[in-house]
């Protein structure tokens, strides 16, 4: 009554003679005494945390859960949060309730347990269907804990456990398998390698091989090349005094029988000539 202080994050609704009269914003504002009554709105965001609860997946298992909601009352729609509901707290609560109860009933535990988030925003928005003609805006709902029963829950983690035995059995088999996959690969690429320098390695020995031959025909040809210029220089007498040294070697031998060639005769005239010509001299 009388002069009323009204802050930033407020509003006062006004009711003259019972009937709605208008909002007050803030600042300071005068109302008549006994004809005028004031309702203050706090516009705060305000969090709710809703007690544990059961509530009944798809697939009939009963889990406990507690979330928390975070809503305010809109500035510009504060005179609904008093005309359109008794008790605006309990209303919001209650209807919170109901909304997780129909999301979860829709789901099984496997997906509410996975999928929290989506739950989450499932019930924002079925909350903000609702609390909307109230003048109240859900901004965020967190799902703190979903605990199913004990028996669920143990076998729960046999299972875990054992995808992750499995797991770890399918890491090991596969990094075997990319460990041959790499030996296999590498004795492969050696092999290679060893092939390829076997066959550089016989390349090369056969140029080698025919560069010696090239050589030792080129060395054979100039053997014979001088040879053949130095023979063109030896006269007869030398060859037979060549003749008669190599059968001087023969006849050092132990063998007791000559054979001489026809062309033996031959050989010899050059001398005869001589020792025939030396005669006449004397």
């Amino acid at each position: 009554m009388g002069i009323t202080i009204v802050r930033p994050y407020e509003r006062v609704l006004v009711f003259r003679w019972g009937a709605y009269r208008g909002m007050l914003s803030q600042g300071f504002h005068w109302l008549w005494p006994i004809m005028d009554r004031g309702v203050r709105l706090d516009l705060r965001e305000r969090v709710e945390r809703v007690p544990t609860q059961k509530y009944i997946t798809k697939d009939n298992v009963v889990v406990d859960m507690d979330f928390v909601i975070y809503w305010l009352v809109l500035a510009d729609q504060a005179e609904k949060a008093v005309l359109q509901i008794e008790n605006l707290r309990s209303g919001v609560v209650s209807l919170a309730f109901a909304t997780l109860r129909a999301v979860i009933g829709n789901i099984s535990l496997g997906e509410a347990l996975s999928e929290r988030e989506r739950m989450r925003d499932q019930v924002q928005v079925r909350l903000d269907e609702v609390t909307g003609r109230w003048g109240v805006k859900v901004r965020q709902v967190e799902i703190n804990e979903i605990e199913p029963p004990p028996g669920v829950r143990a076998a729960m983690e046999r299972e875990k456990s054992a995808s992750a035995i499995k797991t770890a059995d399918i890491t090991e088999s596969e990094g075997k398998r990319q460990a041959a996959i790499n030996t296999a690969q590498g004795e492969q690429q050696a092999a290679i390698l060893r092939a390829e320098g076997e066959r550089q390695a016989t390349i090369l020995r056969a140029e080698g091989g025919r560069q010696a031959a090239i050589l030792n025909a080129e060395g054979y040809s100039t053997a014979l090349a001088r040879i053949f210029s130095a023979a063109k220089d030896v006269d007869a007498k030398t060859m037979s005094l060549q003749y008669f040294e190599t059968l001087k070697a023969i006849g050092a031998s132990p063998s007791t029988k000559f054979i001489f060639p026809l062309e033996f005769t031959g050989l010899l005239k050059p001398f005869t000539d001589m020792i025939g010509s030396g005669g006449q001299d004397r």
